[in-house]
């Protein structure tokens, strides 16, 4: 559910970690170096950023000063083999949220990857609650005072991505990207008619709505 950026210079090191993201759960996303990562930022929703700071053509810190001097506040651990408080202060003061240094322990990562996800706001025991309304994940259900509404799988995975972050806007091309799969020759007018769906299923909640940004996407907002 959760798309996790690897910046990493270093093939075998970059798959590694993606290996260990998949088997916990992630959508890993592959990127060579900075420069690679912003343009990926452009065509695809992230949930939190792994980046290594030695690397060609933009650093790590130069790719998390970017970020931040963009609005862009996805949360960031670096994961590096410079190790002294120097070069720590160093990357969080360019904005980074955490910072290990390599050889990283997998389970520990893996424990600073939920933290950092939970600061964000995503919530690790994969429920929202937004108002009186609980939205599932596991059960694929929202409870509204009592009241429980099965949702398909395409129908809740739209709705919860756009809760998990209230007022920010999601084109379609990201929407699509990540619920039907980058590879789905699906157009992209499937998500207007699942957020139809979505607003017919849901027409009597009164704690949030999907709003339509004109010639952008969707966002949800809470009411």
């Amino acid at each position: 559910m959760f798309n996790i950026m690897v910046v990493e210079d270093d093939v075998n090191t970059r798959r590694l970690t993606c290996d260990v993201l998949e088997e916990n759960g992630y959508i890993p996303i592959e990127a060579k170096d900075g420069i690679d990562a912003l343009d990926i930022l452009d065509e695809k929703h992230v949930d939190l950023i792994i980046m290594d700071i030695m690397m060609p053509r933009m650093d790590g810190y130069e790719l998390c000063e970017t970020l931040r001097k963009s609005g862009i506040e996805t949360p960031v651990l670096m994961v590096t083999a410079r190790e002294t408080p120097v070069d720590k202060k160093r990357g969080f003061r360019t904005g980074t949220d955490d910072y290990m240094v390599k050889p990283v322990d997998e389970e520990e990562m893996i424990l600073r990857i939920q933290a950092l996800l939970r600061r964000s706001k995503i919530v690790s025991e994969h429920k929202i609650t937004v108002g009186n309304t609980v939205l599932d994940y596991d059960a694929m259900t929202v409870e509204e005072n009592g009241n429980v509404t099965e949702l398909p799988p395409k129908e809740f995975m739209l709705v919860y991505k756009l809760l998990s972050y209230p007022g920010k806007i999601f084109t379609r091309r990201q929407l699509m990207d990540e619920i039907w799969d980058m590879a789905s020759d699906t157009d992209e007018r499937t998500v207007d008619v699942h957020v139809n769906r979505i607003r017919e299923r849901l027409k009597n909640n009164r704690d949030f709505e999907i709003a339509t940004v004109r010639g952008l996407g969707y966002k949800a907002v809470k009411l």
